[in-house]
């Protein structure tokens, strides 16, 4: 049990990893953990117990029952206890804990609104993990309230971030476009993989500083994340977008 005083109930102080098991087997785990770890250490949290942590991970499908198909592991790090107010304790003693739920399934076109939420491009939590993710949840809730199931996101500058739950990306002629970290953006970790398998497609990953009339010139719009791997934007703010075979091989390539 979460004690009342943990950090991560109270302030958000903390970081998680969502990871996608296949039959209970759970995929790209070490590449999740050195995420955590990288968060630790840019929180100035202690260093990230990797080993517990893939324990947890692990062993969460069969825990939870969910072995067949398709589920989600949720790995959540909090800061520990620390009493009242801001100041951490001089050494924190994180907390690690892991849970399962079913997953969406892979790839389901989706339907956006522009939320009127931004996202803070000069927070250092904008490029992080963290469990401080309210700006997440106004702009989902803002779309779903519109009739649409996902949100894109707008930095204080204007230009295009991500979506509420993922990273974002568009296809013109043969460049591949993404929105760039310093834009208020996570690293997530189907981007990365989407980037890599770019060339072997005969096209040329762009990270990229623009404005939302960026999208009006492609051929294709899509979101990524960890569980839905890559996702068809057709509809955005009342306009229909198209479709581009190419999306479906990055799918493939990427994995």
């Amino acid at each position: 049990m979460i004690p009342l005083n943990d950090r991560g109930l109270l302030l958000g102080d903390g970081l998680f990893e969502t990871l996608l098991a296949l039959d209970g087997q759970v995929r790209h785990v070490e590449a999740h953990l050195d995420r955590m770890a990288a968060g630790c250490v840019a929180l100035g949290l202690p260093a990230l117990d990797r080993d517990r942590a893939r324990d947890l991970v692990l062993a969460a499908p069969g825990e939870a029952g969910l072995v067949a198909g398709r589920a989600a592991v949720r790995l959540t790090l909090t800061a520990g206890s620390g009493g009242r107010g801001l100041d951490r304790p001089e050494t924190p003693a994180c907390v690690l804990l892991a849970s399962c739920a079913p997953a969406p399934p892979a790839g389901a076109p989706a339907r956006a609104v522009v939320a009127s939420v931004r996202r803070n491009e000069g927070s250092p939590a904008s490029r992080l993990k963290t469990l401080s993710y309210l700006d997440n949840v106004l702009a989902r809730r803002e779309a779903r309230a519109a009739g649409a199931d996902e949100a894109l996101m707008l930095n204080n500058q204007g230009h295009l971030a991500c979506a509420s739950a993922g990273n974002l990306f568009w296809l013109e002629g043969q460049a591949l476009s993404t929105p760039a970290l310093d834009c208020g953006v996570l690293a997530g970790l189907a981007r990365g993989r989407v980037m890599a398998a770019a060339e072997g497609l005969g096209l040329e990953a762009r990270e990229v500083r623009a404005g939302l009339e960026a999208l009006a010139g492609a051929s294709a719009v899509f979101l990524t994340n960890s569980l839905t791997g890559v996702r068809p934007l057709v509809w955005l703010d009342g306009r229909d977008l198209g479709e581009d075979p190419r999306v479906a091989a990055l799918a493939a390539a990427a994995g």
